[in-house]
């Protein structure tokens, strides 16, 4: 196949989008960005970028295959409606759907079902979680019959509760992250990068795979890349997780959305010049 642009594939959640809680507006009021509401959830606003962050984003677009990349289902997906065109490729459930044109590819689906069959059921693993659930658990949730994750009460969750489940489910070939007030359970073959590849293969593994994540769940889709970026904040800054080919922002919150989509943009650009150049 002939060699394409770059694929950008962009975690959501605290990397491109944000909640008005993980704002993280450090500004007087006056001085604050704009913001654009991408999110309608219930009849209330969910999730914002900055509108210069937008227009960055669309200038993106021009030049990469841009890539949704999330662990919400699809469902929770769809209620995103990032600037530009609707994107040709987006990733759920953490790599558990490939939707084209809006549409999980059944392929894919058979893919994933082989990939997740050498771990452990999500029934046991549901079953556990819900055991050692306290008042601390606000909900406990299956998503897309791949994974399972709770919402907490941070405040209120037991210290070592999450590094208890991470060694149980380590054992039973799962992973998990703690995202916000979110504890995500999910089976280690179930991967972001996998699904990262398989698109980059669809636009015909030309061009360079860029991304971008802030979760323990996007480290895999980061070392696969050919360049990437995380924000100053979130699950890897954390646990100072460092790459020679992953950048991070120097901003945090939803400034730092609009700082790793200016480097995506000149990282885009510069590929693309360069696959261009060559054909």
């Amino acid at each position: 196949m002939t060699a394409v642009g770059p694929v950008a594939c962009l975690d959501l959640d605290r990397t491109v989008i944000y909640s008005a809680a993980a704002l993280d507006l450090r500004t007087p009021d006056h001085e604050a960005p704009r913001l654009l509401c991408v999110e309608i959830h219930k009849g209330a606003p969910l999730s914002f970028l900055t509108e210069a962050a937008a227009v960055t984003l669309r200038e993106l677009q021009d030049v990469a295959t841009v890539v949704p990349t999330t662990t919400r289902t699809p469902a929770q997906l769809a209620r995103v409606r990032l600037p530009g065109p609707p994107a040709r490729y987006a990733i759920a459930s953490n790599g558990g759907h490939l939707l084209v044109d809006g549409v999980a590819d059944p392929g894919w689906d058979a893919v994933v079902r082989d990939r997740v069959a050498a771990c452990a059921p999500l029934a046991e693993v549901y079953a556990h979680m819900q055991a050692r659930s306290g008042t601390f658990v606000l909900s406990l949730r299956e998503a897309s019959g791949l994974f399972a994750y709770a919402v907490v009460e941070r405040a209120a969750l037991p210290a070592g509760w999450v590094d208890e489940l991470t060694d149980w489910c380590a054992r039973r070939g799962w992973t998990v992250s703690l995202q916000g007030r979110k504890v995500y359970a999910v089976p280690a073959g179930l991967t972001k990068s996998a699904a990262a590849a398989e698109v980059v293969a669809r636009c015909g593994g030309g061009g360079p795979l860029l991304a971008a994540g802030d979760s323990l769940l996007d480290a895999d889709l980061l070392d696969a890349a050919d360049a990437a970026i995380r924000p100053a904040h979130g699950e890897l800054a954390a646990t100072g997780f460092t790459r020679p080919h992953v950048a991070v922002t120097a901003a945090t919150g939803v400034a730092a959305g609009a700082e790793l989509l200016d480097w995506l943009r000149d990282r885009a650009v510069s590929a693309a010049m360069s696959v261009s150049g060559s054909l």
